[in-house]
């Protein structure tokens, strides 16, 4: 990374770690709903699948657009991430468990995205790319809207644990082990 001067650099510089994050996840999303035991984890990360498609043509359009191409090194912070929820796959331990923390994981790759269109959509407003933040803005809804699912199921399926009497969680003081 070398010098950044203008708001403008920024931006672009901020469009291509999107750009990156996105396309690790076309990678990594369909392994990891492969591994869930979860049937509505595994479709919720397929279905996030489909729309991180639609994420990549958009930060393709906003490229074309402002005539600039994608040329920054992968992105080391979804990278990083990516790393980390693969791993799980690879644990020994109780399906239902290494689902928890699969969600966990995809929670904290959406946090990461989030921020990251949040940003990049104030940059565009600023610099009065109105299109391109639209696009952004698009895109952040959906990130928010999966975040709100990965939660939901994250609830489900440590209140169906405790329900049950599920012996990975403390009762008396309702701690998830």
């Amino acid at each position: 990374m070398g010098k950044v001067e203008t708001l403008y650099e920024l931006f672009v510089e901020e469009l291509e770690d999107l750009f990156s994050a996105e396309r690790q996840l076309l990678t990594a999303l369909p392994v990891l709903a492969h591994g869930a035991s979860s049937v509505e984890l595994g479709r919720a990360l397929q279905r996030h699948l489909t729309e991180t498609e639609a994420h990549v043509v958009r930060l393709e359009r906003i490229f074309y657009d402002l005539q600039e191409s994608p040329r920054r090194p992968k992105c080391r912070g979804m990278e990083a991430l990516l790393e980390e929820g693969k791993a799980l796959l690879y644990r020994d331990g109780d399906e239902d468990v290494i689902d928890a923390a699969l969600i966990g994981a995809a929670r904290r790759v959406e946090h990461f995205e989030i921020a990251a269109y949040g940003t990049a959509s104030a940059h565009a407003r600023a610099l009065g790319h109105e299109y391109a933040a639209r696009l952004l803005e698009m895109t952040l809804e959906e990130e928010e809207a999966t975040e709100r699912t990965l939660n939901q199921l994250a609830e489900g399926s440590l209140n169906a644990m405790v329900a049950y009497g599920d012996d990975r969680v403390d009762q008396t003081s309702r701690t998830y082990p």
